[in-house]
């Protein structure tokens, strides 16, 4: 967990954080980089921990969430993924 931690702190830097949003496929790229131009700075501080630890996660592990074939495993995390997904459905 605290691998974790370490890994997320500089990801509060937003121009970092934009570029750690891009990812090796497409399918996550539409949805974390339009997340966080357009709904990040809103988010409470403890939202945007639980985001920035999500974009740590492995894209496979991302996508298998994103995509519903898994359940993720975590409840935060989970739960960042109902809403980033509540976000693009029209």
């Amino acid at each position: 967990m605290e691998y974790i931690r370490q890994a997320e702190e500089p990801l509060k830097d937003k121009r970092r954080l934009r570029w750690a949003c891009r990812r090796g496929m497409l399918e996550l790229d539409v949805l974390f980089a339009p997340f966080v131009e357009e709904a990040y700075d809103d988010l409470t501080e403890e939202q945007k921990a639980v985001f920035r630890r999500l974009i740590t996660c492995d894209d496979p592990d991302l996508f298998a969430w994103f995509m519903g074939h898994q359940k993720c495993p975590d409840p935060e995390l989970a739960d960042m993924v109902a809403f980033m997904l509540s976000r693009v459905k029209v």
